[in-house]
Parts: structure tokens; sequence; C-alpha cells
């Protein structure tokens, strides 16, 4: 078993519409980060919140700010939380482990926009649904962090290294 692997069957076996970003979502495109969060693009509609907070709690992941996900599904809420309280993702953690779950909800890539490109990667037996190259390298662009410069940089030379030759 791989971490996280766990909350990514479950949240394909509910049918919850998500795709991985951020650092693991470098790891699984190919390059080397050390990362411990799993971040997750979900599509925004109610019913989908729903079970993704369904599955975060079956796998006894906890909400760290007192914050109900479904009403974030309201477009209005949404940006007010965004733009007065500058939340960018609600934080899920498992108590006793270092494992937490970041669902995004402010990024420069909507679910819908990313999900006209995604990438998939296979491994023991589960298919992860991956925000692209492409995706990914304008979201961490955003961020401006040291480490998503370096994670930038990565990303290039793997779609360099990919394209046909």
């Amino acid at each position: 078993m791989f971490i996280y692997e766990e909350i990514l069957r479950a949240f394909q076996k509910y049918k919850v519409q998500y795709m991985v970003i951020g650092g693991i979502a470098v790891n699984l495109l190919g390059a080397l980060r050390s990362t411990a969060d799993l971040d997750v693009l979900l599509e925004m509609s109610e019913d989908n919140l729903k079970k993704a907070l369904a599955v975060l709690k079956k796998c006894k992941y906890r909400v760290k700010q007192p914050i109900d996900l479904v009403k974030i599904a309201d477009k209005k809420t949404r940006e007010y939380l965004i733009s007065q309280k500058n939340l960018k993702a609600v934080n899920f953690y498992k108590d006793g482990s270092f494992e937490e779950v970041d669902i995004i909800i402010e990024a420069p890539v909507t679910f819908k926009e990313a999900k006209k490109d995604i990438t998939w990667a296979r491994g023991s037996g589960i298919s992860i649904p991956l925000i692209s190259i492409d995706g990914l390298i304008k979201m961490k662009k955003k961020s401006g962090r040291i480490v998503d410069k370096l994670d930038i940089d990565a990303l290039k030379r793997i779609k360099r290294l990919r394209e046909p030759k």
C-alpha cells in the first residue's frame, strides 16, 4: 500500500470527481520531490463535495478549520472565504498520523479547465487522475514559492523528455 492509497481508492469507489495536484502530482508525473500532504482539486458541486466529505470522514480525517466543506459549493460563499478570509484550501488531517489532505478552493486552474487535459498515473491496481504538466506549471507559477520554482523546472524537463523527437 502506498501513502494516501486508502483515500484515493475511496474517492474512486464513491465516484468523487477529483484530481491530484501539488507535490504528489509532481512525483507521479516523474520528478523527485519531498512532500507529505495530498493536494486535491475537486469539482465544486454540492453533491461532489458531500461525497468527498463523506469519504474523508469514513477514512477518519478531520477538518482543521471550522468550515463546512459543503457550503463551499456556493460560489458566493467560496468567493467570500477567498477574498475576506484569505482561504485557499480546506485542510483535513488524521490524528496520530502525518497524513493531511488539502482541498484546494482557490487556484488559477479550475477543475473544469483541468479536466480537459487530465493525465493518469497507474499503480497498485488504481488509476489516479492528475492535473496535466501545463496545468500544474500554471498553478505553481502563481504561488511563487522557491519549491514551486524548482518544481516548474523539473516539470519543464519532463515535458521536453516526453516530446516526440
